[in-house]
């Protein structure tokens, strides 16, 4: 076991990992070394990059009464915070917070994502929280892609009720591990690909694929996580343009700012598979102007210690020009068909029957040994479960209500049976 002295120099390295695209860039404008790179100071004209991480909230929450509000056709008007028991926090972000909790009436335990609509209105993001929503809607018929049980709001506040997943983010066992061997990588990477290549199948473009978001669950297998900067209605051939990511996994096209498509999603899985392989993004340096740098001018390069069929897939991936990287033309099943995922057998890893390479040994519900204890340790607040009525509504939460019409989610009663 590793003394808090060791494990400084980790948390350090994920809390910069966890800085938002904003940070970043922000740090680029400062820096002396951006003006030798003279394709790199163009990115630092975005005034607003739209990338979303899940960083605190210290705000004080506004009032939060619950008078009946038109929710729409999928409105769950039934459920309300009080219906939970909310035990620990498990994350969190700039919206609000994401919680373990055990629903009351059937003791199942969930990922209770709690976001705070003062907060979305204010960084104005009300069309990624409603993107996010309707990809989990959709994500119920794929096994490694985090599933949304139902949803609601009170005035103030939104509530995912999603499944909890307790195995770690593969970004946690990558740093403990350094570096996976190669079938281990194999392993992730497939169950990666068959997830995007669902979303896709949708018209759905990831574009946010990194080891943070990426969980494992308490067997082994991979479950992605965090739909906030998808981009739906993507069709085969269809670009769209906004600045978003991860500063370590952003595709040269975005980059450039020109319209890219969805082998942006291909181009972050080689990022991952790298990663994975060789302990680092490619590109990788401390100074993000280089990085960037890096991404768009240097040749990738690969160390010998790989085979010949990994070493062809990350060259594919990693392609720079998007036309010519593996999946421009007939997308996952480009990747699916390429001789590194030969040992795989996809019916079988589809319906979970090959056994994963590592398992996270969870004993229960209750085992937060993956989880970072800087959030686990944190009292659970108690207005996050409340329900309070009769209190006067101002302008603002008003505003804040109107906003999410049609955000509530209930499954069909089928379900349930």
């Amino acid at each position: 076991m590793r003394t808090k002295a060791e494990k400084s120099p980790l948390k350090a390295f994920m809390k910069q990992r966890r800085m938002g695209l904003n940070d970043f860039v922000q740090k680029m404008a400062m820096n002396s070394y951006t003006c030798k790179h003279a394709e790199v100071p163009s990115v630092l004209t975005i005034s607003q990059p739209q990338e979303k991480e899940l960083l605190d909230d210290n705000s004080s929450p506004p009032p939060s009464p619950l008078p009946q509000i038109n929710l729409g056709p999928s409105s769950n008007p039934h459920a309300k915070p009080s219906d939970f028991h909310f035990l620990k926090i498990i994350g969190k972000g700039s919206f609000g917070k994401v919680l373990l909790a055990r629903h009351k009436a059937d003791e199942k335990f969930y990922a209770v994502k709690v976001l705070q609509k003062k907060a979305i209105l204010k960084k104005k993001e009300e069309k990624h929280i409603m993107s996010e929503r309707n990809v989990l809607l959709k994500n119920v018929k794929h096994p490694f892609l985090v599933g949304l049980h139902f949803s609601f709001q009170t005035t103030s506040r939104l509530y995912f009720v999603l499944d909890y997943i307790n195995g770690g983010e593969l970004f946690y066992h990558l740093q403990r591990e350094r570096c996976f061997l190669e079938p281990r990588a194999r392993f992730y990477a497939a169950e990666i690909a068959s997830a995007l290549g669902y979303l896709h199948s949708l018209n759905i473009v990831y574009r946010d694929l990194k080891p943070e978001n990426i969980l494992l669950d308490s067997q082994g297998h991979i479950i992605l996580t965090d739909f906030g900067l998808c981009k739906e209605n993507i069709e085969q051939n269809g670009t769209t343009s906004t600045f978003c990511g991860t500063p370590e996994y952003l595709a040269p096209e975005v980059l450039h700012k020109q319209p890219y498509d969805r082998t942006v999603d291909w181009w972050c899985l080689g990022a991952v598979l790298y990663e994975m392989l060789y302990g680092l993004p490619p590109f990788y340096s401390r100074n993000t102007a280089e990085m960037y740098d890096n991404i768009l001018n240097k040749p990738l390069q690969l160390k010998p210690n790989i085979t010949n069929s990994a070493r062809n897939l990350l060259e594919g991936l990693l392609q720079k020009d998007r036309a010519k990287r593996l999946g421009a033309t007939n997308d996952f099943m480009e990747i699916k068909n390429h001789s590194f995922f030969s040992p795989i057998n996809w019916d079988d890893l589809i319906n979970k029957k090959i056994t994963p390479p590592f398992n996270p040994n969870v004993s229960g519900p209750n085992d937060l040994q993956h989880f970072d204890p800087e959030f686990t340790e944190e009292p659970v607040p108690n207005s996050i479960g409340q329900s309070p009525d009769g209190i006067l509504i101002t302008a603002s939460i008003k505003e804040a209500a109107e906003a999410f019409l049609g955000f509530s989610y209930a499954p069909p009663m089928e379900s349930f049976l």
